[in-house]
């Protein structure tokens, strides 16, 4: 715990307002000659999965309406997976989480077109199957994110409040929308903006609700998120996501470790060199439920 402080460079007093808050802005985590670096081999393996798709905005489903999503890069673009593995971004999710090992959930990057419409508030552990909700999701803009843009707001203190209602996002699982915000543990909590620089890392806890504003720039709003989770967590028993790629890839039933290929351990790790990746790669743009998801 000790060293993924250290390695990390939070405070004491930055782990203490993400316990808190249940997100954290960290300006200038990384310099923008990193972002630079990173956000091409990022952009490269966005342009690759996404070069048969010449849809408009328009004739999207309202889910790919709200952002361009592809998931697991790592898996298929080695370079991506030097920045997915950042010795530095993993020590901090470590951190935040309080604990001394943390394996990678996923990473994706979330491209929020010019007209793309908003993100629905929602919080991220009722879309995992997971028995716990020891995850940290690290929200990284390849440039400024301002108002107009897709800024993204953090219910403050959501993440203490036992609230772990499915919100869906874009209708993605054909469900009712439901606004969590309106929920009586929810509703008279502060929901905060953060407007983001280049080199900034917003961290967020899995029971965060967070929400985006629509783009409404001329540009695409580029952001590369990933997740990781505490070791030792099971795939739930009875989860309200029966279905979840890379679970299923790995064999990992209800109730069993989750591990493998595809959750290898993101710090610390004993080499500099990264994990090998999965056999079987997802699909190229979507959730990615399992195989069958309709986005395949």
């Amino acid at each position: 715990m000790t060293t993924a402080i250290k390695q990390s460079n939070l405070s004491q007093e930055q782990i203490d307002r993400f316990q808190k808050d249940g997100f954290l802005l960290v300006e200038n985590f990384f310099s923008n000659e990193e972002i630079d670096l990173y956000s091409q081999y990022v952009d490269q393996a966005v342009a690759y999965r996404t070069a048969d798709d010449e849809r408009p905005l328009a004739d999207k489903i309202l889910y790919e309406q709200t952002f361009t999503q592809c998931m697991r890069l790592w898996e298929d673009h080695p370079d991506v997976a030097l920045f997915t593995f950042h010795p530095k971004l993993c020590a901090a999710a470590a951190a935040l989480l309080k604990i001394d090992c943390v394996r990678l959930w996923h990473d994706q990057a979330l491209y929020k077109e010019s007209g793309g419409r908003k993100t629905d508030a929602h919080l991220d552990f009722p879309f995992w199957p997971v028995d716990k909700d020891d995850l940290i999701s690290a929200w990284i803009p390849f440039a400024d994110v301002g108002p107009g843009g897709g800024v993204m707001s953090y219910v403050q203190g959501s993440h203490r409040s036992g609230v772990t209602e499915f919100a869906d996002i874009g209708e993605l699982h054909d469900d009712e929308m439901y606004d969590i915000l309106s929920h009586p543990k929810i509703k008279d909590l502060p929901v905060i903006p953060v407007q983001a620089k280049k080199g900034c890392v917003i961290f967020h806890h899995a029971c965060t609700v967070h929400l985006a504003d629509a783009n409404e720039t001329a540009h695409t709003r580029r952001v590369f998120t990933t997740a990781y989770m505490a070791d030792g967590l099971r795939r739930s028993i009875g989860a309200r996501v029966d279905r979840y790629f890379s679970l299923d890839r790995d064999n990992i039933i209800p109730g069993e470790l989750v591990k493998g290929p595809g959750h290898p351990v993101a710090w610390p790790r004993s080499s500099e060199k990264l994990p090998p990746p999965p056999k079987i790669l997802g699909p190229k743009t979507g959730f990615g439920a399992s195989e069958a998801d309709k986005f395949q």
